[in-house]
């Protein structure tokens, strides 16, 4: 599956005559308005990354909820203003765990299909006009026979319906993985690329992605005090998802966000910031040092609590805030809905097209 637009008669979408007028998206920081109107010819973005953990962090990974997707796109529907992209990791397509406690409404569904379904469904509610397009990429499939998955892995972009697509690798994801043991085991990793041409004629990228966690076979993880982020095959895959962002990308705004599985200061988040030149979004809005920005956590495992999602981007993308963005554990929005929390970012493009 590729693109999921969803018919007018089947997303519960508003006539237009009675639909209210399209929200900005340059709101002050928080949502709330009243802030200042973006720079001239600076176009708005707002973007979100988050994993939500296959819709099932009520069962604790084992089984996606029905429940989980109402919440999760009920919750992006109250978002003021709207996001423009969606960036999710850990997402479905059909399988056992999949389905077993949420059953499919058609036998084509999958859970992108569901989502984009209660987003539509939670948008019309509020009286909202804005739709998505959202794209798949498959990234690993765990059979039981032919017919029958286990369990898939995979990404997803979600875009407002209103920018221009020119490209996408959603029929053939990029494969990062580091593979040296196991090879038919290890879980395949991807990147997923979507290069947009917003209404006001603005070209940028966007990267998806979700890193391995740390090799228990390499000396690093039983005799280093941190982890995440200092496997080397973490590294090894940095260093291929850097390379297919310099190869793949088409304008020079661009930002490279997901699940890195990897702690501000470690040496894949070094390498990307120090040796690619990528801008860390967070820690730069918010003035963070390396220690800082550690403590904000963004995931929980038990009691663990760690700051594994990242945005980065290219330097030309100007980034005004990170407001509605709360850390795991505490009260918010999205609190109990994934073991991540979303990072939602609003940056500027720049104003010139060049």
């Amino acid at each position: 599956m590729t693109e999921r637009r969803l018919p007018p008669g089947s997303n519960g979408s508003t006539p237009e005559d009675t639909a209210p007028e399209r929200a900005s998206t340059s709101a002050a920081p928080g949502g709330r308005g009243g802030g200042e109107p973006p720079d001239d010819g600076a176009t708005p973005l707002r973007i979100i990354t988050y994993n939500v953990r296959y819709f099932g962090h009520g069962t604790r990974g084992i089984a996606s909820t029905s429940a989980a997707i109402t919440r999760i796109a009920t919750t992006l529907a109250r978002l003021s203003p709207l996001p423009d992209l969606v960036c999710l990791q850990e997402v479905e397509t059909q399988s056992l765990r999949s389905s077993t406690m949420n059953p499919r409404w058609h036998p084509e569904e999958t859970q992108l299909d569901r989502l984009m379904t209660e987003l539509h469904a939670a948008l019309a509610q509020r009286e909202r006009p804005e739709r998505y397009v959202a794209y798949y990429f498959p990234a690993h499939t765990y059979r039981l026979t032919s017919r029958t998955n286990i369990y898939t892995t995979g990404l997803a972009v979600i875009a407002r319906d209103t920018f221009r697509i020119g490209h996408h690798n959603a029929e053939r994801p990029h494969d990062i993985t580091h593979r040296r043991r196991v090879k038919s085991l290890k879980q395949t990793r991807i990147c997923a690329h979507v290069s947009f041409e917003h209404e006001s004629g603005q070209s940028f990228d966007v990267f998806n992605t979700h890193l391995s966690l740390p090799s228990v076979f390499s000396r690093e993880f039983w005799t280093g005090e941190a982890r995440m982020g200092f496997g080397p095959n973490q590294l090894e895959e940095a260093r291929v998802l850097a390379d297919f962002v310099r190869r793949e990308r088409r304008s020079d705004n661009f930002v490279v966000v997901g699940d890195f599985n990897s702690l501000p200061g470690s040496p894949v988040d070094r390498f990307l910031r120090e040796e690619i030149g990528f801008v860390d979004a967070f820690a730069k809005v918010r003035c963070l040092s390396e220690s800082e920005a550690r403590a904000f956590p963004t995931a929980g495992f038990m009691n663990l609590r760690m700051h594994l999602d990242h945005v980065y981007s290219s330097e030309r993308l100007q980034w005004l805030d990170f407001a509605g963005t709360q850390p795991f554990g505490h009260r918010g929005d999205f609190a109990g809905l994934s073991d991540h929390v979303p990072l939602i970012a609003r940056c500027r493009l720049p104003g010139d097209r060049g």
